[in-house]
């Protein structure tokens, strides 16, 4: 497994995507970038990571921002775009990574290397998980996911011209609602070293 790949995650709030994509980064012994990319820019470029984080992952609020001869004088629009540089910079520089989120299935698109997977669930099983991990009350959790899920959808419909969990931009969908985290994770796995290894 000498060249490059890029796996990018899609997920639902719930879904367990995340756990798969850092299993998989530390089963294929690469990077796993989500919100430390935040960390590394505020790192080399000197800024306020608290600030940064308030408006990650978020699309621009049209009523608060504006643009100017298309360039945006907003601060969602420029964090988003510094992490997609970020992305591209790594990916240019021939590295192998897994992404979870940023629209990284869009940005990425141009990569023959790219596998994208998308991680959903049912609403009952994306419950069950929250509320345990989270210790909510159950009648509160399915609003929570909901509302995560919107803001996700949101945001890379904002960013990208492709929709969000829409099956005809990924290569692999999978639900853990069926064979549960280990076992959408094998099938993950298994599918991602196929394609590298052809």
């Amino acid at each position: 497994m000498k060249q490059q790949f890029i796996i990018s995650i899609g997920r639902e709030y719930g879904s367990g995507g995340r756990v798969i994509a850092e299993q998989l980064a530390k089963t294929l012994g690469v990077k796993f970038y989500d919100k430390n990319i935040i960390e590394q820019i505020a790192n080399e470029k000197s800024l306020n990571l608290d600030q940064l984080k308030k408006f990650d992952e978020k699309a621009r609020n049209i009523w608060l921002s504006r643009s100017v001869d298309g360039h945006s004088n907003s601060p969602e629009d420029t964090i988003a775009q510094m992490q997609f540089d970020f992305l591209k910079e790594k990916a240019e520089s021939g590295e192998s990574f897994v992404v979870l989120g940023r629209c990284a299935s869009y940005v990425l698109r141009d990569y023959d290397c790219l596998i994208k997977v998308f991680v959903t669930s049912d609403m009952h099983h994306k419950m069950e998980r929250i509320a345990s991990i989270e210790h909510l009350d159950p009648l509160k959790v399915e609003d929570l996911i909901i509302k995560n899920n919107k803001k996700r959808k949101t945001y890379h419909n904002y960013y990208s011209k492709e929709k969000w969990g829409d099956s005809r931009y990924y290569d692999l969908i999978i639900s853990t609602s069926k064979v549960g985290i280990d076992g959408a994770f094998d099938v993950v796995s298994n599918y991602v070293k196929k394609v590298i290894d052809e």
